[in-house]
């Protein structure tokens, strides 16, 4: 019984995909997945993470099936940090527990080919968690199907301070390398190859490989972006539905889209002028 119930899920979202995709689909949608922890509060349960684990697969899933290419979710700010130590090492338990199972033969992953990416200060993570990013990330680097990023660790504050680091030393290598082939002080000066671009700066950004988010959808109705993906979301469609995280499903997500389609002209249009 279960398996026709679920055979006949399948043909659902099928067929309401292929309506969807009359209309435009993103590339690219970001996720500040909030609420967890007020959902553990309202329904008396330990912790919400875990059910809102439960409920980013699914919500993978649909994106996938959809056509999504890639996803990319907040997971864990170096603002919480702050939190108490116990609910802290509570969280980065649960985080290498469910990494390691998103590496499991029967996963997600595998069944979709997903690269995983992880966005971050990683050395901010303890040793456990650090190695099983690192071999999240290795064990996909080949995958050819979606993309799965995972700031963790992170703030976009931190990401572009990072970029502007990386691409001073870049600038510095290039002119030590300039002197040492005879060019002179003053030629170097004006060489415009030694100053930092826009086009430096992206290049070192986490986010390098992969298209700004079409959309971000933050849950449980706030409308901050709580440092999240600041210099990639100049163009993208911010949106904020009232469920918790745990509480986001597949209506939800639908609604996203087709809000997305509807602003979709006014999106180009903005985008265009920019340009």
């Amino acid at each position: 019984m279960s398996t026709i119930f679920g055979n006949l899920c399948c043909m659902f979202r099928r067929c309401l995909f292929s309506v969807l995709s009359i209309g435009p689909i993103p590339d690219h949608i970001a996720f500040i997945m909030d609420g967890n922890r007020r959902y553990a509060k309202r329904t008396q349960i330990s912790t919400g993470h875990r059910v809102g684990f439960s409920a980013l697969i699914s919500v993978l899933r649909y994106c996938y099936e959809i056509g999504v290419k890639y996803v990319t979710i907040y997971a864990f700010s170096i603002d919480n940090f702050k939190r108490k130590p116990e609910e802290v090492q509570s969280t980065m338990d649960l985080m290498k527990e469910k990494i390691d199972e998103l590496l499991e033969e029967h996963s997600i992953v595998n069944k979709y080919g997903i690269r995983m990416n992880f966005w971050g200060n990683l050395n901010l993570l303890n040793d456990a968690v650090r190695l099983s990013v690192e071999k999240a990330m290795r064990n996909t680097s080949n995958n050819t199907g979606p993309v799965l990023s995972v700031c963790v660790a992170y703030t976009s504050t931190n990401e572009i301070a990072h970029a502007i680091e990386k691409s001073c030393c870049q600038k510095t290598e290039m002119m030590k390398r300039m002197h040492a082939n005879g060019f002179e002080n003053g030629v170097v000066e004006k060489n415009t190859q030694t100053m930092v671009t826009v086009v430096d700066l992206e290049m070192h950004l986490f986010s390098n490989d992969c298209p700004d988010p079409d959309i971000i959808i933050r849950t449980s109705g706030e409308t901050r972006l709580s440092n999240f993906l600041l210099w990639q979301s100049s163009f993208s469609h911010l949106q904020n539905p009232t469920p918790l995280w745990p509480e986001f499903s597949l209506r939800h997500l639908v609604w996203a889209i087709l809000s997305y389609q509807r602003a979709y002209p006014y999106l180009q249009n903005r985008s265009k002028k920019m340009l």
